[in-house]
């Protein structure tokens, strides 16, 4: 038994330190990428400049590499990050592996708060803010009807979010209809495809608070999220404050989920797919599991935005492509799964 826990840790170890050393090789061939230039030597002068070194730099290089590709690049990691988390979050306290972070209707929530904006006349900046503020008045009121109903109970939470998601779709949709066609109808399309085009390190700031604490938080509860998941009676057994807990779970992974939809609009399959990555490598053990997540959907979210602005000379919407590449890796996850329990 110590030889198989010996094994595993090793293991876990070495997954930890590939996925650490591709995401930051994946960090620097991203920043070699783009339309001005690719070559990575110019990338790496730039680098080397910044700290120090004494070598020939590009000036425009070095205004597109720290201004435009940099805090994109950081965005797209950080909002990879927040949605695997989050999903794996949600999967495991809920016990369901179909779980995404929408699940308690932030997306929904966000759509409407940018919809609105949009409709408003108002620029991104507020756009972004009422996006925050609509996914987390949708957690609040999904958190709500069970209070209501006096059943506090995962599957009452599930249903609410699913009321909740629905009515706000239908706002969503009517906010469609009254949208001018050729300006802000397109504009609330797009917003809800996903894109990092316009990120600028004022809305990593904005985020990164919410990024650090929750995702600390989570990470050293995780092993009580474990202990979650064997249900609300064992949990309670085993001297777990239930409602605490699951209350500031829920809560961190729903700021996650609020704080990247605000910036890069509706992200699909990512909190979905990963998580179940996450347990291949890592197992069920939320301990393992969750750090291997996380870097997993940075890597993930990476690879997704370097294509999308550098395999066409028109931008390709972020959904689209996870929705061609997440469906079919989720579809081979399911049959690995089958397999195994054959």
């Amino acid at each position: 038994m110590k030889i198989k826990l010996n094994s595993a840790n090793n293991q876990y170890r070495q997954w930890l330190w590939l996925l650490s050393i591709l995401l930051f090789v994946g960090i620097f061939v991203s920043l070699s990428l783009g339309r001005y230039s690719n070559d990575p030597i110019k990338v790496l002068n730039v680098v080397l400049a910044r700290v120090g070194a004494d070598v020939n730099v590009d000036p425009a290089m070095e205004s597109i590499v720290f201004n435009v590709r940099l805090p994109r690049i950081i965005a797209s990691v950080m909002i990879g990050a927040m949605l695997s988390l989050s999903g794996t979050v949600y999967q495991s306290v809920f016990r369901n592996p179909l779980v995404s972070p929408d699940l308690l209707g932030v997306s929904s929530g966000a759509a409407v708060g940018a919809a609105g904006a949009i409709l408003l006349g108002a620029g991104l900046a507020t756009r972004q803010v009422f996006a925050f503020v609509g996914g987390i008045s949708a957690v609040l009121i999904t958190s709500l009807v069970p209070r209501i109903l006096r059943n506090r109970s995962n599957l009452m939470l599930v249903l609410s979010g699913i009321i909740v998601g629905g009515f706000l779709n239908s706002v969503l949709a009517i906010m469609k209809f009254v949208a001018e066609e050729q300006t802000e109808l397109s504009s609330i399309v797009f917003w809800q495809m996903g894109s990092l085009s316009s990120i600028v390190g004022r809305e990593l700031l904005a985020i990164l608070p919410v990024f650090v604490i929750c995702s600390s938080l989570l990470l050293m509860l995780s092993w009580r999220i474990n202990i979650l998941a064997f249900g609300d009676l064992e949990a309670q057994t085993l001297g777990v404050n239930v409602r605490q807990v699951r209350n500031i779970v829920v809560i961190c992974a729903s700021l996650l989920t609020a704080s990247a939809v605000s910036i890069s609009g509706t992200i699909g399959w990512i909190g979905l797919v990963v998580p179940h990555l996450g347990r291949l490598l890592g197992g069920s053990d939320n301990t393992r599991s969750m750090p291997l997540a996380l870097l997993i959907g940075s890597l993930f979210m990476l690879l997704i935005d370097t294509l999308a602005r550098t395999a066409t000379s028109m931008e390709i919407p972020l959904s689209i492509l996870t929705g061609f590449v997440g469906a079919p890796l989720y579809a081979f996850l399911l049959y690995k799964q089958k397999t195994r329990l054959e």
